[in-house]
């Protein structure tokens, strides 16, 4: 039986995905998944850079806005949604076309990784948690070390969400905790086709730097406050974001205005370096460079064609 085919649009922030994603999905009758980790939260739309109305109307999209900000999300929670999306895109015909920059979250689809079960022992977990408390989290590792030491030789013994995470997999009776790599063996539900975006890295700054400009005029001070007003606090997964975790200590008088938006600047160039770094790892990845001034629409032509004898074979 021949493996059904997906999409994936990867590459660093602000280089042109959502534009080039969209051209993709409209010529070849698809629907958009979203693999962006601040994009998937409800309310943090300027800061997240999520797609515009317009946008979005031009395309279905899915997993933009659904998650409460307020509460923990995992990369195996979004694994579920997104292979759920993907395979219902699929079911009805259409080409699933997946659009993001969150490596984890495109290691989540392409590869059948295994996040395991997410426990449900709390009492141990408060145990763990009270131990490391008294004890500091080198008692945890300790006890790792006893139960499985090629576990503690991986993981610090500073690491304390991955020291308990490890005994809790224990716990539940398996007898190893499993190398991260073992799981990186490809998904066998769909055909993924890897395309990464590129461009000049003086011209992607310019953008990045561009943009992070157009956030500040389209509120995201207000927003920020607006999410903090909500309950919302810099302790939060969702407010640790870059853009949310400056503009709150801008807020609480850390730094200028002007201060903040430059460190907005240089953490999003170095979150985009580090994009690149994980995104060439992927050898099955062909790339596409695109240039300043040249429509989305045209420069989705080679990337078009690529996918085209790609979906036929």
């Amino acid at each position: 039986m021949k493996q059904k085919k997906a999409v994936i649009i990867a590459g660093p922030t602000a280089v042109g995905k959502t534009e080039c994603a969209i051209e993709i999905a409209c010529r070849f009758h698809g629907e958009i998944v979203s693999a962006d980790s601040m994009q998937i939260y409800q309310y943090m739309n300027i800061g997240s850079a999520k797609p515009t109305a317009a946008e979005q109307a031009r395309a279905v999209h899915h997993l933009i806005g659904v998650v409460d900000p307020a509460q923990p999300f995992s990369a195996a929670q979004y694994q579920r949604m997104a292979k759920a999306a993907i395979a219902d895109v699929a079911a009805r015909g259409r080409l699933p076309v997946i659009s993001g920059g969150t490596g984890l979250y495109i290691n989540a689809l392409i590869y059948d990784m295994d996040f395991s079960a997410s426990p449900c022992d709390s009492q141990y977990r408060s145990e763990l948690l009270r131990l490391s408390q008294q004890q500091g989290s080198q008692a945890l590792h300790r006890m790792l070390a006893q139960k499985d030491p090629k576990a503690a030789e991986r993981i610090h013994e500073n690491n304390e969400k991955k020291l308990i995470r490890a005994l809790e997999i224990l716990h539940q009776g398996q007898e190893r905790v499993r190398e991260f790599s073992e799981s990186f063996q490809p998904a066998k539900d769909f055909d993924y086709i890897l395309v990464g975006l590129c461009r000049p890295r003086q011209e992607l700054y310019d953008r990045i730097n561009r943009r992070v400009d157009l956030l500040m005029e389209q509120g995201l001070c207000e927003e920020v406050q607006s999410l903090l007003d909500m309950g919302l606090c810099a302790e939060h997964i969702s407010m640790k974001g870059i853009g949310y975790k400056e503009i709150i200590g801008c807020l609480r008088g850390e730094y200028s205005r002007k201060q903040a938006v430059e460190l907005i600047k240089k953490n999003t160039r170095h979150y985009a370096k580090r994009q690149m770094t994980w995104l060439r790892r992927y050898e099955s990845m062909r790339w596409f460079s695109l240039s300043e001034g040249i429509p989305a629409a045209e420069q989705s032509g080679p990337i078009a064609a690529f996918l085209e004898g790609e979906l036929q074979r």
